[in-house]
């Protein structure tokens, strides 16, 4: 197919990727079949190029509906980086911006244009729309649209007018948090037709998952930014007098922070943004306010200072860290207090909406009280199973003591079964339990063969078995069915397939121990080193071009550089996130940084792999000869002179014609020619009547490779 060819081209030249990732493909080649989509994808999983690619392959403009203006502008300053004609309309714009905006997509200078649903929504912008070759509608935030969701925004479900007023234009519904029910709804609620839901695994495996009791937080707050020296990320607070409180107090501590809640006037807000972003301070301290959207892709942690209201929110504010796939943390402080005051924050709501959010919270407790892998409990709430713990959370490192829990578990489940899936947790209890309350004895279950089947288990004991049968996938909660109990094809293994299952002891959880930290290798002490140097260049150069470090390359692209150590154009494009436009801004400069610091190295006496011959061309750029190199190195001058050769093969700019002449490569070559350019020195020189040293038979085989 042409336009997924077009497609794969289109990611390397502007996006620097050689391959999509996992459901990338089938979701563009849909699209571009003018087919309606709705993308599940956690944060950092690639969402936006699900759409900008189609966009830039397809012809006419792509509209993104967004809803915040610091999303909107981040994502159009990364486009105008990668060489994407982009632009929003938004409140932040005057009116002659607005025009010029205006202008450009009707003359059809744009591929992506940003638009708030407010703005959509106004006055005359569908009959501005209709005047336009619109290739694509883009929903972004779609979990917006769902009263059941837990960030709804009434704006959103108005934006069916959309697929009323361009019935032919193809639609994306694009989200990274959304259980069934929202998901329904997007589909409702943008009139989309017959659209392929994409969901992807929600599993971020490089964030490191960890909870900590709420005893002494900015202390262990401290110890934890210690660890993580440089390394921007964001503190979330329940009130906006915490946000404050904490940076203040982080800043007397020497760190670089600031704040950001909706207090704040705009001005001081897109500030503390600003400097957030390009890594002028390295801490926000934030209310959930700050964040939705931002595609700073180098947080590298993210700590909740309160427990949030409940696991969608939780997951998308922890996915803000290691957007570009490398190592982060993200660490939870718990307190039982949290949960009050959490609760009466939503008791303030109506009464429908409430009970809703109060089932959710729960469930954000139960996240909290863990005793079984925490990413496993994360997965499950999204419908999605793993097979075995993750091993990168504060469980898996330091599990708590088990029993065999199958009996127990059977009891429940047989009970569940037993009433038909009607009751919801609390009932449960009772008819385990044995009670004989009304709502007992109204729905018969008093009847039932596992009435009081588990009268030896205390009420609290029962609720944290159900809760850890919860978290481990054999029981699901239906919100849309007052919050009842259901089974799943794993609560079935238990009851017929004999599948045994492990509970924890209480009286026995451990509490996290810390990894003693380990001396490191000298290969990743001097791989850290240099990509200190490649983020100190790229924050130089950010400045100068007035944008974001991470526009220019993700953290994860410095990584590999720093583990590869690209030093020349091809080998530089072979770095993920490296695409042939920002070669040509920013890829001479890295490359000469790396070379700079593997001399540096060597000169230290560090041997670094691939560095010596770059010392040589440093040494050979000066004006020496081979001859001088070597004693100046205290090499071999055969040495010296195959490093030149390395050196022309890959590009650099050697002459080895000063030390082979021309006549004596013709002479040479017709040998390499008949023998082969693997042929050993020794066999070459000897065929040559041993009238050539072996350094000209070496330069004469490069010139060879490189000319036939």
């Amino acid at each position: 197919m042409t336009e997924i060819r077009e497609a794969r081209e289109a990611l390397k030249l502007y996006f620097g990727y050689d391959n999509f990732r996992p459901m990338q493909e089938q979701i563009i080649a849909r699209i571009l079949n003018k087919e309606d989509v709705v993308v599940l994808m956690p944060t950092g999983g690639g969402k936006s190029v699900c759409y900008q690619v189609p966009a830039v392959v397809m012809p006419g403009l792509c509209v993104v509906i967004s809803p915040l203006i610091a999303l909107m502008k981040d994502q159009v300053e990364a486009l105008l980086e990668n060489g994407i004609k982009a632009a929003f309309l938004n409140s932040s714009l005057t009116a002659d911006q607005q025009y010029q905006v205006e202008n450009a997509c009707l003359s059809g200078e744009l591929k992506l244009l940003y638009v708030s649903p407010e703005k959509l929504l106004s006055s005359g912008f569908t009959s501005f729309l209709r005047r336009l070759q619109i290739s694509l509608f883009a929903v972004d935030e779609a979990h917006c649209i769902s009263a059941w969701g837990h960030d709804f925004r009434p704006e959103y479900t108005q934006l069916k007018v959309l697929k009323q007023q361009f019935p032919q234009t193809p639609m994306v519904a694009l989200t990274a948090t959304a259980d069934r029910l929202t998901q329904k709804d997007i589909q409702e609620q943008l009139c989309l037709r017959d659209p392929e839901v994409f969901i992807a695994s929600f599993d971020r495996p490089n964030i490191n998952l960890m909870v900590k009791p709420g005893r002494d937080r900015f202390n262990k707050i401290t110890e934890f930014l210690e660890r993580h020296h440089g390394q921007p990320g964001i503190i979330y607070c329940l009130s906006r007098k915490g946000t404050e409180a904490i940076a203040d107090k982080l800043k007397k501590n020497g760190f670089k922070a600031t704040c950001y809640h909706a207090g704040m006037n705009a001005q001081q807000r897109a500030k503390a943004q600003e400097n957030f972003l390009k890594d002028d301070v390295q801490i926000v301290c934030a209310t959930v306010a700050f964040g939705m959207g931002i595609d700073k892709s180098n947080v590298r942690w993210v700590i909740h200072y309160n427990l949030p209201k409940n696991i969608e929110g939780y997951y998308q504010e922890i996915g803000r860290a290691g957007r570009d796939g490398a190592k982060s943390d993200a660490l939870l402080f718990y307190s039982y207090a949290d949960v009050m005051s959490m609760r009466s924050m939503l008791m303030e709501g109506n009464e429908k909406q409430t009970e809703l959010q109060l089932v959710k919270l729960d469930r954000m407790q139960q996240y909290a009280e863990a005793t079984i892998c925490r990413r496993r409990i994360l997965l499950q709430y999204f419908g999605e199973t793993m097979k075995k713990d993750c091993g990168n959370c504060d469980i898996c490192r330091n599990p708590p003591v088990s029993f065999d829990g199958t009996l127990l578990v059977q009891k429940a489940l047989s009970a569940i079964a037993r009433t038909q899936e009607q009751v919801n947790m609390g009932l449960l209890i009772d008819v385990l339990r044995g009670s004989r309350n009304a709502q007992v004895i109204e729905g018969g279950y008093d009847r039932i063969k596992t009435y009081g089947a588990g009268r030896e288990v205390g009420t609290l004991d029962w609720q944290r078995y159900l809760h850890q049968m919860l978290n481990a996938g054999l029981i699901d909660l239906a919100y849309d069915q007052n919050y009842t109990l259901k089974l799943t094809e794993q609560s079935r293994q238990v009851l017929f397939e004999g599948r045994k299952v492990q509970l924890v002891k209480f009286d026995d959880v451990k509490q996290p121990v810390e990894e003693t930290r380990k001396a490191r290798p000298k290969k990743e002490v001097i791989q850290d080193a240099l990509f200190e140097r490649l983020r100190a260049l790229r924050k130089k150069m950010a400045d100068e071009f007035g944008v974001p470090p991470y526009v220019i390359f993700t953290d994860a692209t410095l990584q590999e550089m720093a583990a590869e150590r690209p030093t020349n154009r091809i080998s530089m494009l072979s770095i993920s996130g490296v695409g042939a436009l920002k070669y040509e801004r920013y890829g001479y400069d890295f490359v000469n940084e790396i070379i700079n610091f593997m001399t540096d190295e060597q000169e230290k006496g560090n041997k670094v792999k691939g560095a010596t011959h770059l010392v040589t061309y440093e040494a050979y750029k000066t004006g020496n000869n081979p001859e001088q190199i070597a004693r100046q190195r205290n090499l071999n001058p055969v040495t010296i002179y195959s490093h030149l050769a390395t050196l022309y093969e890959q590009g650099y700019e050697v002459d080895l014609y000063k030390f082979v002449s021309k006549k004596e490569y013709q002479e040479i070559s017709k040998a390499i020619a008949k023998l082969g350019p693997d042929a050993k020195l020794k066999d070459l020189y000897e065929a040559l009547g041993e009238q050539y040293e072996y350094h000209k038979i070496r330069l004469s085989i490069t010139l060879f490779k490189v000319t036939v």
